[in-house]
């Protein structure tokens, strides 16, 4: 890694507290990205996240979980729990890993950096296959579904194309069969993997590799 050279890393974070490691990383200067859905708040439950926001003293940083968008209201749920990346260089990487130790006298850390097979360095995730990865998860596809590496076992690769259609468009990836369906599989190597909803042929041209 060369020094001064920002890079996207995958964060394993413990106890649920994603929310709370996206905030602190935050505050700490650093990008994250956490893929989430926005579920719409009704009744209750947006009268109660709508009280909570109009108390905020001025100033005051709101909850990470509540996305206000004029009068709606949602919430961001984790589309793949307590997986959260982060774009750092090689410094700020191994603060981070020390940071997720927690304190030494609990012997209770917070998470973890995936690291490579090796397991002698952070493993750093291509720009090429983080950006795949983001526009497939925020494309709002409500048939999204998400596999470890180990899944990727199961499922026998296809032919590499890329969407020239839709939402999904520029996407690159993998046409594999997931439960008995045909869908388009954009993984970040050794650590998660996402498969579309169907995707018509008409909306995908093949990669020659």
């Amino acid at each position: 890694m060369e020094e001064g050279q920002l890079n996207w890393y995958a964060i394993k974070v413990f106890y649920n507290k994603v929310f709370e490691m996206e905030d602190r990383l935050a505050g700490m200067g650093l990008e994250t990205y956490l893929a989430v859905e926005k579920v719409l708040l009704k009744g209750e439950e947006h009268l109660a996240a709508a009280r909570k926001l109009a108390q905020l003293p001025e100033g005051g940083r709101p909850d990470s979980r509540i996305v206000k968008e004029g009068p709606v209201i949602y919430k961001r749920v984790p589309m793949v729990k307590s997986l959260l990346f982060v774009r750092a260089d090689a410094n700020e990487i191994l603060k981070v890993i020390e940071m997720l130790k927690g304190p030494v006298d609990l012997n209770k850390p917070e998470g973890f950096v995936y690291r490579t097979a090796d397991w002698q360095e952070p493993c750093v995730i291509p720009d090429r296959q983080m950006n795949m990865f983001r526009l497939v998860t925020s494309s709002q596809d409500s048939g999204l579904k998400f596999f470890s590496a180990d899944d990727l076992t199961h499922f026998k690769q296809g032919e590499k194309v890329r969407v020239i259609e839709g939402p999904l468009k520029g996407a690159e990836g993998y046409i594999r069969r997931v439960h008995k369906n045909r869908r388009l599989l954009v993984a970040i190597e050794g650590i998660v993997a996402v498969a579309t909803s169907y995707i018509p042929p008409l909306f995908l041209e093949k990669i020659n590799e």
